[in-house]
C-alpha cells in the first residue's frame, strides 16, 4: 500500500504563484517518476508535469516556462512551483508516482487525493 499526501493548493489571483507538494510512504522498494496531472470541470485529466528518479522533467506544453517540478528523493516528496498563474489552470491537480514492490519488474501508480488551485480575481 502506497500513500500519497498532497499539500498547499488553494486561491490565487492570476498572476500570482501557488506551491503544491505531494509525500509518498507506504510499501515500495522504489520510485521512478512523479508527477501531476490536472482535470478541469468537464475535462480529461491532463499530464501537467512528471520527474523521473534522476531528475528528468516533462512539462505540458501550456505550463511550461511557469511551472517547475523537483523532488526530494530521500523525502519520496514531488514539488511543483506554479508561477504566472492563469484563470485556465485552475482545476483539481492529482499527483501520482510510479512505484516497484520488492523484487518485482512491474511498476504500478499510486494517485494523490487531489487537491483544488483555483484562479480568479
Amino acid at each position: 500500500q502506497v500513500q500519497l499526501v498532497e499539500s498547499g493548493g488553494g486561491l490565487v489571483q492570476p498572476g500570482g504563484s501557488l506551491n503544491v507538494s505531494c509525500a509518498a510512504s507506504g510499501s515500495f522498494s522504489s520510485i521512478s517518476a512523479m508527477g501531476w496531472y490536472r482535470q478541469a470541470p468537464g475535462k480529461q485529466r491532463d499530464l501537467v508535469a512528471r520527474i523521473t528518479s534522476g531528475g528528468s522533467t516533462t512539462y505540458a506544453d501550456s505550463v511550461k516556462g511557469r511551472f517547475t517540478i523537483s523532488r526530494d528523493n530521500a523525502k519520496n516528496t514531488a514539488y511543483l512551483q506554479m508561477n504566472s498563474l492563469k484563470p485556465e489552470d485552475m482545476a483539481v491537480y492529482y499527483c501520482y508516482v510510479d512505484f516497484r514492490r520488492g523484487g518485482e519488474a512491474l511498476y504500478y501508480r499510486a494517485w494523490g487525493q487531489g487537491t483544488q488551485v483555483t484562479v480568479s480575481s
